[in-house]
């Protein structure tokens, strides 16, 4: 197959053009597969590189794509990059082959409008409790299980935090593959003793935050 990068690039725009224009931000990364192998890469704000040539992944968007011939869209964890992100896969057809166009939107992207969740309905022994979302200090993901906590009360809850990362509103942000945090209830920001950093919630919860969200946390936080 002879493609190149100019001729993969002016192929997306021409075919694609109302998708690229009309709700890709600036700040995304697109890459194409054909034939489970990546021909193209985009990268945006995100601080990673694709090799063209190299094979998909099993576990990625692009490759559900071409397995499955339809629509794939999800929150990924590290199955392509160094950090969890929300990526969109859409079959296409280049030079008459099946391919994967996959959007890579940034790590902090969230659902906007009525979509966000408004409250999280935990339980606690036998009873289902509603939970106003602005009351939640943070949420964890323990035992393949997902709990939050609100008041030093802990609740169970079947919502992922996979689908929560999109779903909470802005003050919400994940620091930890285990955790998501709300910002609103922190107290302070600390390194330990190996100059990780730890998160102080202002009910005496300590968590830490992994390599891996730093840069978006400071990026929020502005420290």
């Amino acid at each position: 197959m002879n493609l190149n990068k100019v001729d993969v690039e002016k192929s997306v725009l021409e075919q694609y053009k109302v998708i690229l224009e009309d709700w890709i931000p600036s700040d995304a990364s697109i890459a194409i597969a054909v034939n489970y192998t990546f021909i193209y890469f985009r990268s945006g704000h995100h601080n990673f590189s694709l090799s063209i040539g190299s094979p998909v992944p099993e576990n990625s968007i692009a490759f559900k794509v071409l397995h499955e011939k339809k629509k794939i869209d999800a929150v990924m964890d590290t199955s392509l990059f160094d950090t969890p992100y929300y990526a969109i896969g859409y079959p296409i057809t280049i030079d008459g082959q099946l391919g994967a166009l996959v959007v890579v939107l940034p790590p902090l992207f969230k659902i906007e409008g009525p979509d966000l969740y408004q409250f999280l309905t935990g339980k606690q022994n036998e009873d289902w409790i509603p939970v106003p979302i602005e009351q939640i200090s943070y949420i964890e993901s323990l035992q393949k299980r997902t709990w939050f906590y609100s008041n030093k009360q802990q609740y169970k809850t079947a919502v992922t935090l996979k689908e929560l990362q999109t779903r909470l509103p802005g003050t919400f942000v994940r620091i930890h593959r285990s955790y998501i945090i709300n910002i609103v209830f922190i107290k302070k920001i600390t390194r330990d003793l190996t100059s990780n950093f730890i998160v102080h919630l202002k009910d005496g919860t300590e968590l830490p935050i992994s390599q891996s969200y730093i840069n978006e946390l400071r990026g929020i936080l502005k420290f």
